[in-house]
């Protein structure tokens, strides 16, 4: 495997992990309760479950979290460390904007709601970038090298 090729399979397993440990920390709030998805900027309904024990909260929770982790399997699919998922290609290429799209978002969401803006939202946002373009170079290039 060439250096270039190790770097692009590298960036896919970064990438994954960092999903598989949003989905880990999202996965958090149903033990840690209201405090936690407060914490996470969670919509107050969510929070409101939390608080009042019904089930939105950790149902919502556990569906967004499985859909990163389906995310991270993407990557380690693309990666070869796991078989071909179908539809690997557009997965990939939808995942990756999704996420870049969700960086970038972060600038103007933080424009029109000021309130909200910490420094866990810009950073936040800046993850899904990097994120976002370790899954669209990483896979665009393996992609093309095999």
């Amino acid at each position: 495997m060439k250096s270039s090729q190790a770097i692009a399979k590298a960036g896919l397993i970064l990438g994954a992990l960092i999903v598989v440990f949003t989905a880990i920390a999202h996965m958090s709030c149903i033990y840690l309760g209201p405090a936690c998805f407060e914490a996470q900027m969670a919509p107050p309904e969510i929070v409101q479950s939390a608080i009042d024990g019904t089930w939105i909260a950790p149902v919502g929770t556990l569906l967004v979290s499985s859909i990163f982790l389906l995310c991270a399997a993407y990557a380690l699919s693309a990666a070869s460390l796991l078989r071909t998922l179908p539809f690997l290609k557009l997965g990939m290429y939808v995942i990756s904007i999704g996420f870049i799209f969700r960086g970038l978002a972060t600038l103007p969401l933080s424009i029109l709601f000021p309130e909200i803006v910490s420094a866990f939202s810009i950073i936040a946002g800046l993850v899904w970038l990097l994120t976002g373009l370790l899954f669209f170079f990483g896979y665009r290039y393996l992609g093309r090298a095999t």
